[in-house]
């Protein structure tokens, strides 16, 4: 398996490694539910050195062509982002399903995106096939994570400078770039610096008072919280992003009678879909008691689990929420409130779809 640059610090920490898309990461350190709960009420530093770090550089030196280029496989507006901002953004397939949700951050002369680590190598021969720029692959550089309310008072006391910053923020100072983001649900940073400072930067963050570590474990179950997609569970190439219920990340000038229209891979599945409506759609659901709902589980329409209408993909318990969650894929026309049901050890569970996200989000605005 592959490691990161904070491997050794994990052993030391005690965490228990486990493997996620070929690296070897800590899935715990004092355990889930701990680290979840410390993250909401004070700071937790997260390793996601596994993501793929890529800078697309314009060929002609002028940043609107490399935006054009992305905006050939991103239904995103590429061309507005503003530099020191940071989007979300889908590559898309021909069918209209989704190669990977990413990030990518207007950085002056280059745009800089971090990519799923399962879906790193499909994205970059997505991305090597545009013409017009360069792809550069940073194998070289560890990404880290601070979430948490107290991330800003952690953080400045290394990097001063993020007191000014603002949610999808991405600022470079120098070899380290920062974004005002996270996949948490609260306020917080990632930070990529170079493999061979990421061990004393990371061992500073976790002497300030208040800084915790944190593994996989804790990460999924805080997005889970927060609504957020996961790649492989509402997310997948078989899945559109109406489907997702992540429009919002396709803007008005690239949908139909914007000014930059379509022009992206399945924009002729994708914007039928944005004018009206599709099938499904991803929801969140509270199942009944104290009984936790898996991913894979079906969804039926009847308490005798009969006729089936969808599928759990992401389900566990919410430690803010104080009991079982979901998401999943149900009928369209399915109002808030409405009762599913999936089986649970023989029994029908009955499910109740439910606002998302299950918790607020706490960002700088």
């Amino acid at each position: 398996m592959k490691t990161t640059a904070l491997h050794a610090l994990h052993t030391e920490l005690g965490g228990k490694l486990v493997d996620f898309a070929g690296w070897e990461l800590p899935v715990q350190f004092a355990g889930g539910l701990k680290e979840h709960q410390h993250t909401r009420e004070a700071a937790s530093l997260f390793d996601v050195s596994h993501m793929g770090q890529v800078l697309i550089h314009p060929l002609t030196g002028d940043m609107a062509d490399a935006a054009a280029a992305l905006e050939s496989v991103i239904p995103a507006s590429v061309a507005g982002l503003e530099d020191g901002r940071q989007r979300y953004g889908l590559l898309t397939t021909p069918s209209g399903g989704v190669t990977d949700d990413l990030m990518f951050a207007h950085h002056g002369d280059r745009f800089f995106l971090v990519l799923n680590a399962a879906r790193t190598d499909v994205d970059l021969e997505v991305l090597r096939a545009l013409g017009g720029v360069r792809v550069e692959h940073l194998t070289d550089r560890a990404l880290l994570a601070l979430q948490g309310p107290g991330a800003e008072d952690a953080l400045a006391t290394l990097i001063p400078e993020v007191r000014g910053m603002v949610f999808m923020d991405s600022h470079v100072l120098g070899d380290v770039w920062v974004s005002r983001s996270g996949y948490t649900g609260e306020d917080g940073f990632e930070i990529s610096l170079p493999n061979d400072r990421a061990e004393q930067f990371a061992r500073a963050l976790l002497a300030i008072d208040g800084v915790e570590p944190a593994g996989l474990g804790a990460r999924d179950s805080l997005r889970l919280e927060a609504g957020m997609c996961l790649y492989g569970h509402e997310l997948s190439e078989s899945i559109t992003p109406v489907e997702a219920d992540i429009s919002w990340a396709i803007p008005k000038v690239r949908r139909t009678g914007g000014s930059r229209a379509g022009g992206f891979p399945g924009a002729d599945v994708i914007l039928p879909q944005l004018d009206n409506g599709a099938e499904r759609r991803r929801v969140g659901l509270r199942p009944e008691g104290r009984a936790l709902a898996r991913e894979g589980s079906p969804l039926f329409a009847d308490e005798a689990c009969t006729s089936g209408v969808g599928i759990i993909t992401s389900g566990g318990f919410g430690a803010t929420v104080g009991g079982p969650i979901a998401m999943g894929f149900v009928p369209a026309e399915a109002s808030v409130g409405s009762t599913f049901y999936t089986q649970v050890r023989g029994k029908a569970l009955p499910m109740t779809v439910t606002e998302l996200p299950f918790v607020p989000h706490n960002y700088k605005r």
